[in-house]
């Protein structure tokens, strides 16, 4: 209330690259012996005289290098850990579409059972036709049981993948 602040307008113009200073932006401030020389090392060492020591310097240089490295390792933590789920996605459909072929298997084995039961209570003309239904679902399931072992391949190898790559995670994320 007592005091006007300055607007951008009212402010001189002046170089403000080597000097600013809290004072210089309007309002009321007192400066204490030291507090002047002390703002201009916290804002990049003093008047120009180059006068600052060089550890803050590398401090904040080894600290930003750290914090790169270790953004690195949190992304390759994170990439590994969304291809580790993937492949265990991809691993959980291949066992979803095994279990269908073994389902289909078993449906096959139902009506191959079926057709073993007729041929035991058929008049012999009909055996001919349901022997031969017989083997066809034998031949059937053969071929059913073949695709049905391959995708149970697959998704072990699928969940080996995840594993292997969910191990890497781990090592990343240390």
């Amino acid at each position: 209330f007592f005091f006007k602040q300055k607007t951008a307008y009212e402010i001189p113009k002046r170089d403000w690259s080597s000097d600013v200073c809290s004072s210089d932006l309007g309002g009321f401030h007192v400066h204490g012996p030291h507090d002047h020389e002390l703002e201009h090392a916290a804002h990049g060492g003093g008047h120009g005289g180059g006068g600052g020591d060089g550890f803050a310097g590398t401090v904040a240089m080894s600290t930003a290098i750290i914090a790169t490295v270790g953004a690195l390792f949190a992304y390759e933590a994170g990439h590994t850990q969304a291809q580790a789920g993937l492949y265990k996605n991809n691993a959980a459909i291949k066992k979803t579409e095994a279990s269908n072929q073994w389902n289909y298997y078993q449906a096959k084995s139902s009506k191959q059972n079926m057709a073993e039961l007729a041929l035991a209570v058929v008049p012999e003309s009909k055996k001919e036709a349901y022997s031969q239904e017989v083997d066809r679902y034998k031949k059937e399931k053969g071929e059913i049981k073949v695709v049905a072992e391959k995708l149970e391949a697959d998704a072990k190898s699928w969940d080996e993948k995840s594993d292997q790559v969910m191990h890497q995670h781990h090592r990343w994320a240390q």
